[in-house]
């Protein structure tokens, strides 16, 4: 058996799993195509780059990350179907995800979360000397956001399916509860945030150019991480938070049931009912280390291969 899987370089994380899969799967894994080779479209917009010939001749398993249901028009349910003509099966990573995908398609649907690397993220018990590499004060309350929120095409306009808006006014209304409340922003596009909390004069910091250590890094100054998605396929947030025991709550979304405590797991408008359990995110996400959880991807392969 071998697989190919095809490129992505978008500057996203799929690109952090293949390179992760191709250290540690280069026996099985090949840059081209060949006669017996299973495509892995890990990235699914990528699909249309591989000739449609190819497709035909081989056996297709295409992750679906997640589903954005109040994106989901004619057109993309259009794009949808065309690629589903070519998919032997499905690879999703959450069991929210399968339920989205048995919506739309008769095909087979694993449910497979993507592994976590170790060595990237862990805990640091020392943390004093993070404050000063940042810049930042000892006795603040530190709310952490690494995720998008900001729409490509204008640089304005909300991610919604990320839930900035929902972000916002939780730390809207922590901010009068409690005190030296500061938040921590990392990554690209997080401008519709930025403004919100300088509209409302909530104190924050951004670090916008990280690398895994540094990030890794932030993780560790947090007093707490809000997922506050409507949609989301991972996000890998709740397994970095979970190995760097960064304190963490998060709506329903992803592998939240797969890692969180159900107490951690909150509706908008009970947010504030939350508690983070950090020894029970870390002893789950132990199940999705690398490289031992590709196991279970070597077992997915293998069943489309003996079909």
């Amino acid at each position: 058996m071998k697989i190919y899987i095809n490129k992505v370089k978008e500057n996203w994380i799929v690109d952090r799993f293949i390179s992760e899969w191709k250290e540690y799967s280069p026996n099985i894994t090949r840059n081209y195509f060949s006669s017996k080779s299973i495509i892995w479209i890990i990235a699914p917009w990528t699909w249309g780059r591989i000739p449609k010939f190819i497709l035909k001749r081989r056996k297709v398993v295409c992750t679906i990350h997640h589903i954005d249901e109040d994106k989901l028009n004619k057109n993309l349910l259009n794009e949808f179907m065309k690629r589903d003509l070519y998919v032997d099966m499905y690879h999703a990573i959450s069991k929210n995800t399968q339920m989205q995908l048995n919506k739309l398609t008769k095909k087979q649907v694993k449910v497979i979360p993507f592994w976590v690397n170790k060595n990237i993220w862990f805990e640091i018990e020392d943390k004093y000397p993070l404050y000063e590499k940042y810049d930042l004060a000892k006795g603040p309350y530190y709310i952490g956001s690494f995720q998008r929120d900001t729409e490509g095409h204008d640089l304005l306009s909300p991610k919604l399916s990320k839930g900035p808006d929902q972000f916002v006014e939780i730390v809207t209304k922590l901010d009068k509860k409690i005190p030296n409340l500061e938040i921590v922003l990392a990554g690209n596009r997080r401008q519709f945030v930025i403004n919100e909390l300088k509209k409302r004069n909530i104190k924050y910091h951004y670090f916008e150019m990280v690398n895994f250590e540094q990030l890794n890094e932030l993780y560790n100054l947090l007093n707490l991480y809000i997922v506050s998605s409507r949609y989301e396929g991972g996000p890998q947030a709740i397994m970095e938070c979970a190995l760097t025991k960064t304190p963490i709550i998060s709506t329903d979304v992803g592998i939240a049931k797969e890692i969180l405590h159900p107490s951690s797991i909150f509706k908008f408008e009970n947010f504030s009912n939350a508690k983070p359990n950090i020894e029970y995110a870390f002893e789950k996400v132990q199940e999705y280390l690398m490289p031992d959880w590709f196991s279970q991807f070597d077992k997915m392969f293998d069943e489309l291969n003996e079909d």
